[in-house]
């Protein structure tokens, strides 16, 4: 099959659907686990991650309600997990400095393995030289490239705010979804003054640091919908049980 056409998939899973648009100033520190998990992607992206792993990760996300983001490499081995989890990948990751055209084919072939969301790295250094044109090309090429909602992720640790809000304009002139506050290889993940600068464009993913259902409703209350998160458990395991 050559690189860039989307093809027709047999449905290995189906995703459960979700949640609406969120009003995150509406929930305070006693969001119950049940909706908290909706808006979870259970995480696990480090460089040493194996398909056991992966496996124990769409596993955990299947057993409490959240959905799974995993590299792209072990989407067969995700997908064959998730019944109901919302399966998420990346591409252009850590760094953002990967061509457009291998970013967009990336894409094609997550979505072919399985993928219901891309995460991508946007060229972090493209915006810092301020050529709005480039980055604004390369979105909307990766958004144009697959039917799946594109998140693009800022790595608002090594941006100006100047340059955080050039970047959310930007993903939100070229049709992403979702912009995204870090990859976790950052000095630092999400914070809130992050999320909400990037909440006057897009909802917002904020991923990086967050270990704690402290940090999570922190986090929603300045303005976040999703949540990344390696320690999906332990937040769900610390959040109020739904009556």
């Amino acid at each position: 099959m050559p690189l860039g056409l989307v093809v027709p998939r047999t449905e290995k899973h189906t995703p459960r659907p979700l949640p609406e648009v969120l009003h995150s100033c509406s929930y305070s520190t006693d969001m119950n686990r049940g909706d908290l998990a909706t808006i979870i992607d259970h995480t696990v992206l480090g460089p040493t991650t194996t398909g056991r792993q992966v496996q124990t990760t769409a596993i955990e996300a299947e057993q409490y309600g959240m959905n799974v983001c995993v590299p792209p490499c072990y989407l067969d081995v995700a997908c064959s997990v998730a019944e109901s989890a919302s399966v998420v990948t990346v591409i252009g990751f850590p760094h953002g400095q990967t061509t457009p055209t291998i970013k967009s084919e990336a894409a094609v072939q997550a979505y072919n393995a399985g993928a219901d969301e891309i995460d991508m790295v946007l060229n972090i250094g493209q915006i810092k030289a301020q050529n709005r044109d480039v980055v604004y090309d390369e979105i909307a090429e990766v958004v144009a490239a697959v039917p799946a909602p594109v998140k693009v992720i800022v790595e608002t640790a090594l941006l100006s705010t100047a340059e955080i809000e050039q970047a959310g304009s930007i993903a939100q002139d070229a049709g992403a979804a979702f912009l995204k506050t870090s990859t976790g290889f950052a000095s630092e993940g999400a914070t809130e003054e992050g999320v909400s600068t990037l909440a006057q464009y897009l909802p917002v993913k904020a991923s990086g640091g967050i270990r704690s259902y402290g940090d999570a409703m922190r986090l929603i209350n300045a303005g976040a919908e999703r949540l990344g998160a390696s320690s999906g458990v332990k937040i769900l395991q610390e959040a109020p049980v739904s009556d």
